[in-house]
């Protein structure tokens, strides 16, 4: 077994208390034999952590890597070692990474985890013979429901799928303090720079933007946030970031980091105006964001300045440093989330599979029941060792009494 991966993975189990009461509680039942569960996830510890609470729930697990930079081979490896069918590998190929989804697929999963909607899409693109089988699947990103929410507005989704991404442990939590600590972590332990003192450009403003944006300026740096939703922008000037727009706050820019999950928000025009030695990070899920063919236009073919960053030398003699090959910087460049924050997205993942397990729901994008979401917080508050205060009789009279006003 590959010791640093075991390491790894014994590492966050240690640190994912919610997981371990869960398997605690309902492993001796196996509540998922018989289950074949297919994962496109980021493979690295934490989400081999739930691979195995889920093998240890009862399920045949085959699991491939949702980004081909995001994989830790030693965890891949430690993870295959201990009965996880393992299709994925560090820096694969376009055609590598599609290949390896399918391997999962060749298992015929009955239920699936997916993280961007590419397992799900090809899997009604490419297999749709394996449909009938599929119970359902849950989605466990804001750009994965995105694309499955088109899918079933046009009638193509042909299963149920519960929206991870929405559930209440899942987005203010993982999207706001998970991505805010490790895109942050991402960019100083790739560059080794400081961030106080530094103007950042932050753009997106939904709960991983908020994140980013209050990570960054706690630690020094001035932060400027643009948005499409006015609602946002409102929210980020009273917040009391500058707002604007790219062609208004760009050129200010020391670091830029785009959290849309929309296609080219940093484009050529916006490069053209940028300061020498501009960092750019993109936090969203695919490579999209930051327009790297106008990269190369501008600046030609970049030069590995250090791990993780490339150069790009215009001709005027501006650099450009781009993080992790534009992917999704916290995982492509750094470790990922907290292992505290990913126990709660994976007790809910554990959770959504193990309804859909129990429960025949009609083809569609559903909500995360609202008492499993109350079950991973109690849980969480518990294995804390944190209080929660009830309501009296009184109270709950009061509250049900539409009669009593002022006093």
């Amino acid at each position: 077994m590959s010791e640093l991966g075991a390491r790894r993975i014994t590492w966050a189990e240690d640190h994912m208390p919610i997981l371990e009461r869960l398997v605690a509680e309902r492993g001796p039942k196996a509540p998922l034999k018989g289950q074949r569960v297919g994962m496109a996830l980021h493979l690295e510890a934490k989400t081999a952590r739930l691979a195995l609470a889920l093998r240890a729930l009862g399920a045949d697990v085959a699991i491939a890597g949702s980004n081909p930079l995001s994989t830790q081979d030693a965890v891949a490896q430690a993870l295959a070692q201990q009965g996880v069918t393992v299709h994925a590998r560090h820096g694969a190929s376009t055609e590598e990474y599609f290949g390896y989804l399918d391997a999962v697929l060749d298992h015929q999963p009955t239920l699936v985890i997916d993280d961007g909607g590419d397992l799900l899409t090809r899997l009604h693109l490419r297999r749709p013979e394996l449909l009938e089988a599929l119970r359902g699947a849950s989605e466990e990103t804001t750009t994965g429901l995105v694309r499955l929410r088109a899918m079933h507005g046009e009638g193509a989704l042909k299963v149920p799928v519960i929206a991870v991404n929405d559930a209440q442990m899942k987005r203010l939590f993982d999207n706001r303090f998970g991505t805010g600590q490790s895109v942050v972590e991402a960019i100083m332990g790739s560059t080794n720079l400081t961030i106080a003192g530094r103007y950042a450009l932050v753009v997106g403003f939904g709960q991983c933007g908020k994140g980013v944006a209050q990570r960054l300026r706690g630690l020094g740096a001035r932060v400027g946030v643009v948005d499409i939703d006015p609602v946002r922008m409102n929210e980020a000037w009273l917040d009391g970031y500058d707002v604007g727009t790219m062609e208004d706050l760009s050129p200010r820019a020391d670091i830029v980091v785009t959290v849309t999950g929309a296609l080219r928000v940093v484009r050529e025009q916006h490069l053209e105006k940028m300061r020498d030695g501009v960092l750019l990070a993109n936090a969203g899920h695919f490579d999209v964001e930051i327009d790297k063919a106008a990269l190369a236009r501008l600046g030609g073919e970049p030069v590995q300045a250090r791990e993780n960053v490339q150069r790009y030398t215009l001709k005027d003699g501006r650099r450009f440093y781009l993080l992790g090959e534009g992917r999704l910087v916290n995982l492509a460049a750094g470790d990922g989330h907290p292992a505290e924050i990913m126990d709660l997205s994976f007790a809910v993942q554990a959770l959504a599979l193990l309804h859909l397990a129990t429960q025949r729901m009609a083809p569609g994008v559903h909500a995360f029941p609202d008492e499993l979401d109350q079950e991973v917080a109690r849980l969480s508050l518990e294995a804390r060792g944190i209080g929660l205060e009830r309501e009296t009789e009184e109270q709950t009279r009061y509250r049900a009494a539409w009669q009593e006003g002022t006093a």
